[in-house]
């Protein structure tokens, strides 16, 4: 690809919204397409790319083509549609969170047709996604990621290859993991610390500075102790990944105790209406019933 780079962003979610903006500003967005037509409107007016009518249309403009979308079934479909008019050398960007087969199957499309695909997912919520400070998990050709580095380098803050297609979706696997174990902590802890009377102001920090620390606990401690849960990540969402997740443990054989915790925690909070909460909404659950 020694042509200038012309990307194109398919997704204008909490996550690529913000991804979009930093790429306009860049200089390097030509076009945008969601499936809500106002959104990327909006979004054209005021960055003034394009807005495509049809990701066709956007893949015929650009080079590079970023996915920000939901699900496995979104992303083939969309890549079956810049398939049908990439160019030899355009590379897709994926930034969902998806599974790796899926990922694997994808570049199988696109290479096909003389294009590839690279996935890549993130992690550091939407607070990193408008700071331009997102960990970026990469899987596929070291070649085409040096292609579209400077792409992702405009949100990005570490950007890790960790190996051939579907190893980025790999990774991301073990990062949501993590998350779920550290909410499931922070939560059961903090209903705990409310139960007992202790003061927000005083418990937070003090926790913060020491071994318990993390970045749920900062950022979404003093959220969730006032009942604010649109803040962030949607529990629907983690649950959704988590339900991929389950599956390559148990492929691998490995245990489950925090995957089939956090699935049935969530699946539960979700079942009472609060899906479009942020995770943190755990919290609810954890803190039981009066004694």
């Amino acid at each position: 690809m020694s042509a200038k780079l012309c990307a194109g962003f398919v997704g204008l979610g909490a996550m690529g919204r913000p991804m979009a903006g930093h790429l306009a500003h860049a200089g390097l967005l030509a076009a945008v397409w969601t499936r809500t037509p106002a959104k990327a409107q909006a979004f054209a007016a005021a960055t003034g790319v394009v807005a495509a009518d049809s990701v066709e249309a956007l893949a015929r403009r650009c080079n590079v083509v970023v996915l920000c979308v939901p699900a496995d079934a979104d992303v083939l479909a969309n890549v079956d549609a810049i398939a049908a008019q990439a160019r030899p050398g355009t590379v897709v960007v994926d930034h969902s969170t998806v599974s790796s087969l899926t990922a694997r199957e994808a570049q199988r499309r696109l290479r096909a047709v003389g294009a590839d695909f690279i996935d890549a997912p993130v992690s550091g919520g939407v607070e990193g996604a408008n700071n331009g400070r997102l960990s970026v998990m990469v899987g596929g050709d070291a070649d085409a990621l040096e292609r579209v580095r400077p792409v992702i380098a405009c949100y990005a803050a570490k950007v890790g290859h960790m190996g051939a297609c579907g190893a980025g979706q790999d990774t991301k696997a073990v990062n949501q993991v993590l998350v779920a174990g550290i909410a499931q902590a922070v939560c059961e802890g903090l209903a705990l610390g409310e139960r007992l009377g202790l003061d927000p102001e005083r418990l937070l920090p003090t926790l913060q500075a020491g071994a318990a620390g993390s970045w749920f606990l900062d950022k979404r401690g003093a959220t969730m102790l006032r009942d604010e849960f649109s803040v962030g990540f949607k529990l629907a969402l983690l649950h959704k990944d988590l339900a991929i997740v389950r599956e390559l443990a148990r492929a691998a054989g490995t245990d489950r105790s925090i995957i089939e915790k956090s699935l049935d925690d969530y699946a539960l909070l979700m079942r009472q209406g609060h899906g479009d909460d942020d995770i943190s909404a755990l919290i609810r659950l954890k803190r039981g019933t009066n004694p």
